[in-house]
């Protein structure tokens, strides 16, 4: 069991299943620490509200262990007036209830490693809850709303229906935000009503977060997943330093501080104030696909997904032994509404993906794409055959 505490700092948890947040009081900024005990202190009275049709379960499926919740980085927000904090479960690093004449929306927020089995595979499971048809690919970014989180552009459905088990109106708002190689999930549900009048407070309560520097990555396996969840990959054990890859590591890179499910970092600088980062992260299996990855990528450009023409016209190198893609487009940084460019490749190797993405001020990163294919080349893998 995990408490909360009115401490300065919600930490953030490594790992756990999907969505849930909203709203926001610019007056009242709160954070809160989740510390490895589920008992909540006297000074908050855990939150009894009976979980809607819509909602995630609150414990890891059967053969999952319960997320490593040590050692985490703070989350800070601003708290809306008239939410209550519930009593966390395994699968939520924040969980809220807005209540109104009897009627209930539950709130949460769920990060994820990879892509969590991919925007439109999530959205289609929102929209199975509250009894909608799933869509195509094509028919995903015009129902999405870009709204901000932390500074950084994401994309919200809001979804109108009704409860497949009391046929009542039901609402879920969920926000879908990828931030380095991690996807975050906020979604509120319940009531229709009561989800609609508090859709201007969750996208308040979006504006207000920030995200702290976050440790070295988890080990926790995700292969199996509930039978409603699209499938992923399952984190890497090499993201612990020892395990990690061994490589000629390019002159001018400087070590950054290691995000949540990344093996390593790399900031590179430039002439004036030109910066770029470079990010190693490890999945298993095939860490959710090709296209969902180089679509999450290009997403994080505000470029459209690709095609299946263009993913079959991929470059590719020799890394270890093996074929890697290599992806290149250029487009705009949502955090500095500056032009910026991607160089990535993706190494399927054994039972695991490797994912390398070079990110950053346009001309730096044209610079630099060499620098980062001897990078990945010189890599070896404790486990590689």
């Amino acid at each position: 069991m995990k408490r909360i505490s009115n401490s300065k700092a919600l930490p953030v948890i490594a790992m756990a299943l999907l969505l849930a947040i909203t709203g926001c009081n610019r007056n009242s900024v709160k954070v809160y620490s989740v510390e490895t005990n589920d008992s909540l202190t006297p000074a908050l009275p855990a939150v009894q509200a009976t979980a809607p049709a819509g909602a995630m379960p609150t414990t890891m499926p059967a053969g999952l262990p319960a997320p490593d919740h040590s050692g985490l980085s703070p989350l800070k927000y601003t708290l809306p007036a008239g939410w209550k904090e519930k009593e966390l479960t395994q699968m939520r690093v924040a969980s809220f209830v807005a209540e109104e004449n009897g009627k209930q929306a539950d709130i949460s927020v769920i990060p994820m490693g990879g892509m969590a089995g991919g925007d439109l595979a999530n959205v289609n499971r929102w929209r199975g809850q509250v009894g909608l048809e799933a869509i195509a690919d094509a028919d995903l970014q015009k129902l999405s709303e870009k709204v901000e989180v932390a500074g950084q552009a994401a994309d919200l459905y809001d979804l109108a229906g009704t409860s497949p088990g009391s046929g009542d109106a039901e609402r879920i708002i969920g926000v879908i935000s990828h931030r380095d190689d991690m996807a975050w999930f906020f979604k509120m549900t319940g009531d229709a009503a009561l989800v609609e009048a508090q859709k201007p407070a969750f996208v308040s309560f979006l504006k207000s977060v920030e995200f702290g520097a976050l440790p070295a990555p988890s080990t926790m396996d995700l292969s199996q997943l509930p039978p409603s969840h699209p499938a992923i990959g399952g984190m890497n054990p090499a993201g612990t330093a020892g395990d990690k890859p061994t490589w000629t590591v390019p002159a001018g890179w400087q070590e950054g501080p290691l995000a949540q499910f990344l093996v390593a970092k790399y900031i590179v600088t430039g002439a004036g104030d030109s910066k770029a980062e470079v990010n190693v992260s490890s999945l298993a299996g095939d860490g959710g696909g090709l296209a969902s990855n180089v679509n999450r990528w290009r997403a994080q450009l505000g470029l459209a997904p690709a095609t299946d023409d263009d993913l079959a016209k991929l470059a590719t190198i020799d890394a270890t032994g093996a074929k890697a893609a290599i992806v290149e487009f250029s487009g705009t940084n949502p955090r500095t509404g500056k032009t910026a460019k991607l160089v990535g490749v993706v190494l399927p190797l054994g039972s695991q993906t490797w994912f390398y993405k070079l990110m950053g001020d346009t001309d730096l990163v044209t610079q630099q794409k060499d620098a980062l294919i001897q990078f990945v080349q010189s890599a070896k893998y404790p486990d590689a055959h």
